[in-house]
């Protein structure tokens, strides 16, 4: 994987949150690639319960400072960065008072979605192509992790299908069991529709459920990676129709060889 470049783009990553299957394969894999020599950028939401002091997190002048339009309000975008220890990684976060300052990641104290998580989904993906677009950095992979980042493949290949950075960009989305009850907000489809995302390829947002969002991200990503030992049959049996190269699911001890010639055979 030497000088590929490659974006992280995830809902969660350790040590910045609770280890889950997502965090951890959102900072095992960019360290993989980075152990390579290739060049990473990992981007996350900064989240109210992540504790900036102690992960020594500083907001990025030059990058913050542009709003971005979601359902007609605008939105002021703060970037903060602060770097893995001993890894030399760097984590770009995506901050907005209205919608991370709260003192939780997806759910209230009652285990409740929150009720803008739709919104908040559209502003972490606009907010990542728009601070990469900033740093002038073209991806040669663009890795998504966790349903909150599952409306990025569908920005980056309808919203912003005519942006020059992108263009030899590819898409790898895995695909976890990391699921939600119910639906997201229900008039997602409108918000998402307001950036004049053609209706057809969202129909499927009509009802934004967990399966929904990522038979979404399925239909504007490359390349699809199982990313836990089991996922709902639905995306099974969705996946084994999409006529894409899909990875099966690896053990943490040993996905490092499979993801590389995954990366390198079936995704470059």
């Amino acid at each position: 994987m030497k000088d590929k470049r490659i974006l992280y783009v995830s809902s969660e990553v350790v040590p910045y949150l609770p280890e889950t299957e997502i965090s951890s394969m959102s900072f095992e894999t960019p360290r993989m690639v980075n152990q390579q020599g290739g060049q990473i950028r990992i981007f996350m939401p900064r989240y109210g319960n992540i504790n900036e002091r102690r992960h020594q997190l500083h907001e990025v002048i030059r990058l913050s400072g542009i709003n971005l339009v979601i359902n007609d309000l605008d939105m002021p975008l703060i970037i903060k960065v602060a770097s893995i220890p001993k890894e030399r990684i760097q984590v770009y976060f995506i901050d907005n008072d209205e919608y991370f300052k709260r003192k939780a990641t997806l759910t209230d104290e009652d285990g409740k979605l929150f009720s803008d998580n739709d919104e908040r989904a559209i502003f972490f993906a606009k907010g990542v192509i728009e601070t990469v677009k900033k740093l002038n950095w073209s991806p040669d992979i663009i890795h998504v992790h966790g349903w909150l980042a599952s409306l990025l493949p569908l920005y980056l290949k309808q919203f912003y299908k005519d942006e020059p950075l992108f263009n030899e960009s590819k898409i790898v989305t895995s695909v976890y069991n990391q699921s939600f009850d119910d639906t997201l907000n229900k008039d997602l489809i409108n918000k998402v529709a307001f950036d004049n995302i053609d209706k057809d390829a969202i129909k499927m947002l009509e009802k934004p459920t967990y399966n929904n969002l990522m038979k979404v991200a399925i239909d504007n990503s490359d390349a699809l990676i199982i990313g836990s030992n089991e996922i709902p049959k639905e995306l099974e049996d969705y996946l084994a129709k999409a006529d894409k190269p899909v990875l099966d699911y690896k053990e943490k001890d040993e996905f490092a060889e499979a993801y590389t010639t995954f990366y390198n055979e079936s995704v470059l």
